[in-house]
């Protein structure tokens, strides 16, 4: 089978804006958490919340907008559009101050406002960000893949939010996360660079041609993926998204707690410097990893990654020393993006053809809104009786421990009863093609 060769243009518009938009997410999805413990106090209740608000608001966007970009025929205009405005709505973070809240509150409590309006502009800002990256940057790059490259370019796509993690941690490390005023610098400069990007998109960017006849009718096209005849003509898709699913709540266990549970359990003051290199090793790995896909298929890809999960949760979960954290850390982060990459390839491949746009709404309900909401919330409910410490204010604030890790195993274990019947439509459809 002969690869099709993509233009050095095409990578770079892949590495740019995937590279910018997962860094936007990580601030999203890892710091607002630091942000709203930090500044607001916040709970595991709180921060579990906010999350499933994001989710919600994420999935309804990359629905309205997947569609309409379908119908358009075009998703430049989307991308570039929805990067300008996704990076000022991060700038407007700069606003939720401690002492603006307090000035323009004098009755209320300036921790618990601050609260409601970050979840609230999380949900604006969420808004922005799927409809440009979710919707129709994960449109467009189906539309430029076929079966022949889509798990080289998932490879790179996967590796995406480690090696974001990986700019942003470092990026970080100037900053004292416990003042208000670095917190004011890191939302303009990560704004600032969002929109930066979204211009430079207009250049960047090709288009590819969508037909737009077979996607007439947009309020048809908003619900086709969950029409009972399209799940039928489907299969494989479907059971895939619902692998994608469990495999998303796995994760949403503990990553919205991971980063305290580095610096405030096991008091990681350097926890850049000894996460650094477990992230680099592990998106170099997921960018070969992508390939594996391409050579041997869904079956024989997927299952090594969900070894390597589980080993990094058991590490985690027993372990407290450095070394062994870094460890189980590489294990887990190499887990977990050659998984999105395997899982992202292999929907990509089960895609309709000129429906890409449709269908980013039915994978951000599986990457998403129901990990999104269960996730965190199985996090909140194991941290619930978790240790406390009172805060200067007389507030108290949560302490997170290992219970997350072992919480996300069982659910990655929860993963095979999916996953068989995955490789079980598998089957099928290769016997059902060869006779």
């Amino acid at each position: 089978m002969q690869r099709t060769k993509q233009s050095a243009r095409f990578w770079l518009a892949l590495c740019i804006f995937g590279l910018t938009g997962q860094v936007a997410w990580v601030v999203e999805n890892m710091y607002f958490n630091v942000f709203l413990y930090q500044m607001f106090h916040a709970s595991a209740a709180s921060i579990s919340a906010m999350v499933a608000a994001s989710a919600v608001s994420a999935t309804v966007t990359t629905l309205l907008v997947g569609a309409l970009s379908d119908k358009v025929g075009r998703r430049r205009i989307f991308i570039c559009a929805g990067y300008i405005l996704w990076g000022l709505s991060i700038c407007a973070f700069a606003l939720l101050r401690v002492d603006y809240l307090s000035s323009l509150f004098p009755t209320l409590s300036a921790a618990a406002v601050g609260v409601t309006l970050v979840i609230i502009l999380d949900c604006v800002m969420t808004f922005f960000g799927s409809a440009a990256n979710d919707a129709c940057y994960n449109a467009w790059l189906t539309d430029s893949t076929d079966h022949t490259n889509r798990g080289a370019a998932e490879g790179i796509n996967a590796m995406m939010p480690l090696m974001a993690i990986l700019v942003v941690f470092g990026g970080f490390m100037s900053f004292d996360l416990t003042q208000q005023s670095s917190w004011t610098a890191i939302f303009l400069l990560i704004g600032g660079a969002v929109v930066v990007i979204g211009v430079l998109g207009f250049f960047l960017i090709r288009d590819t041609a969508v037909k737009t006849e077979e996607n007439g009718h947009y309020f048809r096209n908003i619900v086709y993926g969950f029409r009972l005849s399209v799940v039928r003509k489907n299969p494989v898709l479907y059971a895939t998204l619902l692998a994608f699913a469990v495999f998303g709540i796995s994760i949403q266990i503990f990553m919205p707690y991971l980063i305290l549970y580095y610096t405030e359990t096991l008091k990681m003051a350097d926890y850049v410097l000894v996460m650094a290199p477990a992230i680099l090793l592990a998106s170099v790995a997921t960018a070969f990893y992508g390939r594996l896909y391409d050579r041997v298929g869904f079956a024989r890809s997927v299952i090594p990654a969900m070894l390597l999960l589980l080993a990094g949760y058991g590490v985690l979960y027993v372990c407290r020393a450095t070394l062994p954290v870094f460890i189980g850390s590489l294990l887990m982060m190499t887990g977990y993006l050659a998984g999105m990459a395997v899982f992202g390839a292999m929907l990509r491949d089960h895609t309709p053809e000129n429906k890409a746009g449709m269908f980013q709404g039915l994978r951000i309900v599986a990457q998403v809104l129901i990990p999104g909401i269960i996730g965190p919330a199985i996090g909140a409910a194991v941290l619930q009786n978790a240790e406390t410490v009172v805060n200067t204010d007389g507030t108290t604030s949560f302490i997170p421990n290992a219970g997350i890790f072992l919480a996300a195993a069982v659910a990655a274990l929860v993963v095979a009863c999916p996953l068989w019947l995955v490789l079980r439509l598998k089957k099928q459809e290769v016997s059902d093609r060869e006779n």
